[in-house]
């Protein structure tokens, strides 16, 4: 910038003045006015890093992608893909090789609030956490992998300010995905099948407004749960310059966990993996509901992410970042 000399080896600045041992000489605005065009610290008169790289800014960017919208546009989809897939009949009522599944999917076909649980059922062992992996992984890989990255950085944006605005970006699309996946089985279910008490196998019917909450509880442990994948994919995303292998790893190490889960040789180790409590939410639809492994799964969801983004935190603002 006009006008200084940082750090200058001959102590001499570009307006003539000389530093001591060459450190930094305030300049003067044009027109030798004297007044100081840097501010304390060597900043420019009317920086301020709190305002860079705006949430409403990167939230648009990010909505112009055509990954952001595939995935938005599936979460609609999916839901009207399973009702339409209700409207074939088999022909097979004599209930041979007919599991806990095949009950469940007879329930979805009782009301609205049903075909929403079903919805969410079927996603939320894989494809939200194929969703959120998306979001919260390719956010900084994918601007490394092209090159934007070093950019954004010399605007100025502070490191820690970039990061945050990506996460809460990458965490806002996230729970846009599944309101998106719940609205959408909600409204189409009861279009479809009305609006009936909700029934499951582990509970007595429950009255529509009273199964309604119970949906909402479930989507908010959902959210909590998914944030072990969102802290995973985004450490993974800051570590590498790769989109597709943050996405990735995030998924297959939750994978990993799931199937480790399994194991009962492993015993009270278990109680450790962040996939542990990742079915908790159905302790929400019984009667009376059982919120114990529900706290524990919160406790320990939000201790994993936070382990994750203070990880992640840690590292890029120790990164030499040339991409």
């Amino acid at each position: 910038m006009a006008g200084s000399s940082v750090g200058s080896p001959s102590g001499r600045g570009p307006d003539g003045g000389t530093t001591a041992g060459g450190t930094a000489s305030v300049g003067t605005a044009p027109g030798g006015s004297g007044r100081g065009s840097f501010g304390p610290g060597g900043a420019a008169v009317g920086y301020r890093p709190g305002v860079t790289l705006p949430f409403g800014a990167e939230f648009r960017r990010q909505a112009s992608r055509r990954r952001t919208q595939l995935a938005l546009g599936f979460m609609v989809l999916l839901p009207l893909i399973i009702l339409v897939a209700f409207q074939f009949e088999s022909g097979d009522d004599d209930g041979s090789g007919r599991g806990e599944f095949s009950s469940l999917a007879d329930l979805a076909t009782s009301g609205g609030l049903n075909f929403t649980l079903f919805s969410i059922l079927v996603s939320a062992s894989f494809l939200l956490v194929v969703v959120v992996a998306l979001f919260c992984g390719d956010t900084v890989a994918s601007e490394a992998s092209w090159g934007s990255l070093r950019y954004l950085l010399a605007v100025p944006v502070p490191r820690a300010r970039l990061l945050t605005v990506k996460l809460l970006v990458a965490l806002a699309y996230s729970g846009l995905a599944l309101l998106l996946l719940a609205g959408t089985a909600l409204l189409s279910g009861t279009l479809r099948y009305g609006w009936s008490p909700l029934t499951s196998q582990v509970a007595a019917e429950l009255t529509p407004t009273e199964g309604l909450v119970r949906l909402l509880a479930v989507l908010g442990y959902l959210a909590v749960v998914l944030l072990v994948v969102a802290g995973l994919a985004f450490l993974l995303s800051v570590v590498t310059d790769a989109a597709l292998g943050a996405v990735g790893g995030a998924v297959l190490l939750w994978i990993l966990s799931s199937i480790l889960d399994q194991i009962t040789a492993l015993g009270a180790l278990r109680d450790f993996l962040p996939t542990h409590y990742s079915s908790a939410w159905l302790g929400l639809l019984s009667t009376p509901m059982q919120t114990d492994d529900v706290v524990r799964g919160a406790i320990s969801a939000i201790s994993y992410a936070t382990l994750f983004w203070g990880l992640a935190f840690w590292r890029f603002t120790r990164k030499d970042v040339t991409s």
